[in-house]
């Protein structure tokens, strides 16, 4: 039986839980339990295994260092803090792998984290409306100097402090997705585009980083195009896609195709930088020809590929 290739979008709550301080022991557990769900998944012997995930917290805490040791180290900008945050959480992921694959007699199977760069356009409008928060909380007076100093845009964050913000711009191509691919065929489980991926554009034939953030789910749905996945699996903190969330009238979804989902999201059912684009990624992924696509919750990730669980996103 040919095995399908899954890409597997991990949430942040498979790295570090609401409520924790971020330590590495902390991030390293919760890391081992959700290796331990996506171990499954390749014991099973039906998939390959891309994985991909989220970096908010941990690219947030790099910035803050490199900003308060900016006196004694030059800071990176903000495309090389991306990269340390990948390292830094796809070798927890290859560790974990190795350590419960090995108790299952299976320490065979390799384990490779790909440090990712992903196309986007300059000319997209995300450059010229930034939204995206990133980084520590400032005083208005900080948040003033900042912006006349080095050309920030700051915006006031919810009564919390004044925060940067940077553009979102879509994700066009993954740069090493033909690398990825080479490990995939060599049966290693492959972790990319961490945090939506090291966003750069191409100049003259040259690549060159930029002060993004791109979207999580979009990249895994551009890497997942990009690998040629057969499923693309969204693991978030709800078990399925709601209508009416939290309001008067909620109606779980077992299932929904991509008209039932543009629809719902054209209705305004689904928080924008939450619910949206995910299923704006499901979307996308089933047009461009994948098979299915699923939303389910970290804990019932064997099941939602089996489709046994979660939201099932079909043409």
């Amino acid at each position: 039986m040919r095995k399908q290739t899954v890409v597997v979008a991990l949430g942040g709550n498979a790295i570090l839980q609401p409520g924790q301080k971020g330590t590495f022991e902390e991030q390293y557990g919760n890391v081992h339990r959700t290796v331990e769900q996506l171990a499954a998944m390749v014991l099973s012997g039906k998939w390959r295994l891309v994985i991909t995930h989220g970096n908010g917290p941990q690219v947030g805490n790099i910035l803050r260092q490199h900003d308060a040791a900016k006196a004694i180290v030059p800071p990176m900008p903000m495309d090389v803090c991306g990269a340390e945050s990948q390292g830094l959480i796809g070798y927890m992921i290859q560790q974990a792998f190795h350590n419960v694959l090995s108790r299952e007699g299976r320490g065979d199977i390799p384990v490779a984290t790909v440090v990712t760069q992903v196309l986007v356009d300059k000319a997209d409008p995300a450059f010229q409306n930034p939204t995206k928060p990133v980084g520590a909380f400032y005083s208005a007076e900080e948040a003033k100097r900042l912006q006349a100093e080095k050309g920030w845009h700051m915006v006031e964050d919810a009564g919390r402090g004044w925060r940067r913000v940077v553009p979102s711009p879509d994700p066009k191509a993954i740069v090493e997705r033909e690398a990825i691919r080479t490990l995939l065929t060599n049966k290693a489980i492959v972790v990319a585009s961490g945090g939506g991926g090291i966003p750069v554009i191409e100049e003259s034939g040259q690549l060159k980083g930029v002060e993004a953030v791109i979207d999580k789910d979009l990249a895994g749905e551009r890497l997942a195009e990009d690998v040629g996945a057969d499923l693309f699996l969204i693991l978030t903190d709800v078990d399925r896609v709601r209508l009416n969330y939290k309001r008067p009238g909620e109606k779980v979804l077992e299932r929904m195709t991509i008209a039932e989902a543009k629809g719902y999201a054209t209705e305004g059912h689904f928080a924008k930088g939450s619910m949206e684009p995910k299923v704006r990624a499901t979307v996308r992924f089933i047009e461009a020809g994948g098979e299915r696509a699923v939303i389910a919750s970290l804990a019932q990730a064997l099941e939602a590929l089996e489709g046994r669980a979660g939201t099932q996103v079909v043409p």
